[in-house]
């Protein structure tokens, strides 16, 4: 099968270095994009044009390599604005990833905003780092976590979510895609219904913002966090926007440098925005490189990488669904391009290995989601994710290597 000629992925995979080695003495079929994409060669060479040409530190110099530092590393906060529809690039915070962004978000509004008895709802699916913030908070302020049950296809009920909410309702943070199962969730929807009550709505966009097209001002989200490495960056490196309006209400996250207007030993006059959240030497290179990254999913067109990976996700489950013995976990309507799945009687770990030994990278496991597996009775699964340089060859790749994992296994 060959992908509608939107795009010319040959061409595509051209870019990515890595793509073009062999392990186990095969051709290796990288099928593990949402842990982390690769880079292409733009992006690296990004990273080395800085060190090489123009290394120093930025906003506080004079001379002329800290303005071309100071003026690139702001270009990339416009270029996130961008990507997101963001109303202004003073909404755009940099931190080291989606982790971090909710830790922030938790730390700062959490701390300042929530009470003792107020409540914060999240969903049955979400990955550990959109869990243990909201624990840890609650924990400290006395508020009381709920959790919004999912179908066994692996889809928020959302009447449930719906008699979740109240006057009690503080904060909502939902997963936009799942990693695990690829469920793509109606968070625009969800915002609607916890602005009702009053409720700020957080958006775990780690995956979101890879396989859609996010208009932070159509979904009316407060915050929405991403991390660079998930979308052809490097690693370290991502971005929280949060709206003006609060972000100008809450404590900043880390006191230092940059952070502040003036300093005495008295009192600390904070920054304007979004300065006020990012204290100390930044990484400078990769977000550099991070904007670079945006630039390489600009000119390819979101619209047109997300074609492709659908067509790769369709492709794959019809294919997959001849293997005897294997069940796809997560089967809801709306899906990004991922495949989790379980052998009858082969565990998850043996499948990874078999498959790595033929040079075809996955993962497995909880996924860092163990709650969500727990809810659906399994220890963990086998996942294949897609992106815009995979092939229907590596597909049929992946499949073969299936098979040949079955024969040996039974």
């Amino acid at each position: 099968m060959n992908s509608t000629a939107i795009l010319d992925i040959q061409a595509i995979r051209k870019q990515f270095p890595i793509l073009h080695q062999q392990v186990n003495g095969k051709p290796l079929v990288y099928l593990d994009n949402a842990a982390t994409s690769q880079k292409p060669q733009s992006v690296i060479n990004a990273l080395m044009a800085y060190y090489e040409g123009y290394n120093a530190n930025i906003h506080r110099g004079a001379h002329y390599l800290a303005a071309k530092a100071t003026d690139i590393y702001e270009q990339t906060r416009h270029k996130i604005a961008q990507f997101l529809n963001a109303p202004s690039s003073d909404e755009i915070i940099f931190t080291r990833g989606t982790t971090e962004g909710i830790n922030l978000v938790a730390s700062t509004f959490g701390r300042k905003m929530i009470q003792k008895g107020d409540e914060i709802i999240i969903s049955t699916m979400e990955h550990h780092s959109n869990i243990v913030p909201w624990q840890m908070l609650c924990e400290e302020k006395g508020a009381v976590l709920k959790v919004i049950p999912i179908t066994d296809s692996g889809e928020l009920i959302l009447e449930e979510y719906e008699k979740l909410l109240s006057e009690k309702t503080k904060l909502v943070s939902i997963v936009h895609i799942s990693n695990a199962l690829g469920t793509i969730n109606p968070v625009k929807e969800m915002i609607q219904k916890a602005h009702q009550f009053g409720a700020k709505v957080f958006v775990d966009g780690a995956q979101g913002a890879v396989h859609l097209d996010i208009d932070v001002q159509d979904l009316d989200c407060d915050f929405y966090a991403f991390s660079g490495h998930k979308v052809y960056a490097p690693t370290g490196i991502g971005a929280l926007y949060g709206k003006r309006a609060i972000l100008e209400t809450i404590p900043p996250y880390h006191g230092g440098g940059e952070m502040i207007k003036e300093v005495t030993f008295e009192k600390t006059t904070y920054n304007d925005l979004p300065f006020k959240f990012e204290a100390g030497t930044p990484n400078i290179a990769d977000v550099i490189a991070f904007g670079t990254a945006l630039d390489f999913v600009a000119d390819l067109g979101k619209n047109n990488i997300a074609t492709h990976e659908q067509q790769l996700l369709e492709y794959g489950t019809q294919k997959i669904q001849e293997i005897e013995g294997l069940r796809i976990i997560g089967t809801a309507k709306h899906k990004a391009s991922v495949i989790s799945f379980v052998f009858e009687d082969i565990h998850h770990s043996d499948v990874g290995t078999l498959l790595d030994n033929q040079g075809i990278a996955v993962r497995t496991g909880h996924h860092c989601t163990q709650p969500l597996m727990k809810r659906l009775g399994l220890s963990g699964t086998t996942r294949a994710s897609f992106a815009v340089y995979n092939t229907f060859e590596e597909v049929d790749a992946f499949i073969a290597g299936l098979q040949k994992v079955v024969k040996m296994m039974r």
